[in-house]
């Protein structure tokens, strides 16, 4: 049975999954981390390394500090350190008078070291102001990034561009940042990497036979498209069409069933034509295309 800490830290990585865009192979492909680990890390079966959470992180473009602070309380409980007994309290005494200062002794004079009884204070003191630190930072987070969780969930979808940053006058932002591609710099990459996700135009939106719901995005600043999908099955794809290379996208696992899929981006103009194709898994499945002329 998965403890609060590990379903919190869980719920965080995939939905930095989403936000990046990327199915398990992607992951296994830009990472250190194969396939089959992202699987088990993001279905809360094995706590993931932390270097794991700091990848994610990066392809996300998520600031690491709110992840790894989950991560820390996923792991203190995992080991055994969040529920270790304190140290017996000592016996209530009379006090002891105070001895006469002595500064010839200590550390820096050369002098006996200190008794064991002030390293295990110390030490006390340092792990209580960690954990202190730690629940503080998930504090932020769970204030902060409710809506995170949210991404995971079917049947309460966030668009694209509702993930933007603050806008300018807000007092916690400067406006959004510029794309990091535009035209044939982006043909073939992933649209939320780039931040060409803000911003944009809606050009086909359709549910299919099967349930799934298709859209294709156009963003006018990268003068790009491409297709997502979602509300899916495992062998479902989607093919999307333009002026150059067909990009495709297909549900590989439960995972990626879960969450929007992205096809990579394909350069386009107002007045190109855009063709979108949905196959449903399964033989006896029609494929079902739609086509819109960007404006």
């Amino acid at each position: 049975m998965r403890s609060p800490e590990r379903a919190r830290l869980t719920a965080a990585l995939r939905s930095l999954k989403e936000r990046a865009g990327l199915s398990l192979t992607g992951l296994g492909e830009r990472t250190p981390f194969s396939k089959s680990s992202w699987s088990r890390y993001l279905r809360g079966e094995i706590l993931p390394p932390r270097e794991a959470v700091r990848e994610l992180c990066r392809l996300a473009g998520e600031p690491e500090g709110r992840c790894l602070a989950l991560w820390e309380l996923a792991e203190s409980e995992s080991s055994g350190r969040a529920t270790q007994a304190p140290p017996p309290a000592r016996p209530e005494t009379a006090p002891e008078p105070e001895p006469e200062p002595q500064p010839e002794e200590g550390p820096e004079a050369g002098g006996p070291a200190p008794p064991a009884t002030t390293t295990t204070t110390a030490t006390t003191h340092r792990r209580s102001w960690r954990a202190t630190a730690v629940m503080a930072a998930v504090l932020a987070v769970t204030a902060g990034g409710v809506t995170a969780t949210a991404l995971l969930l079917p049947a309460d979808r966030t668009p694209d561009d509702a993930r933007r940053p603050p806008a300018t006058g807000t007092g916690t932002g400067t406006g959004p940042p510029p794309p990091r591609c535009q035209g044939d710099a982006c043909e073939g990459r992933d649209p939320m990497n780039m931040l060409c996700g803000i911003g944009l135009d809606t050009l086909i939106e359709h549910r299919t036979a099967s349930g799934a719901h298709l859209q294709v995005r156009y963003s006018p600043t990268c003068g790009t498209s491409w297709g997502r999908i979602w509300d899916t099955r495992v062998g479902d794809r989607i093919e999307l069409t333009a002026a150059g290379p067909t990009r495709s996208a297909e549900i590989t696992d439960a995972l990626d069933a879960t969450a929007y899929l992205y096809t990579p981006m394909t350069r386009t103009a107002p007045g190109t034509l855009v063709r979108a194709c949905f196959q449903p898994a399964g033989q006896t499945r029609r494929e079902e295309c739609f086509e819109a002329t960007v404006r």
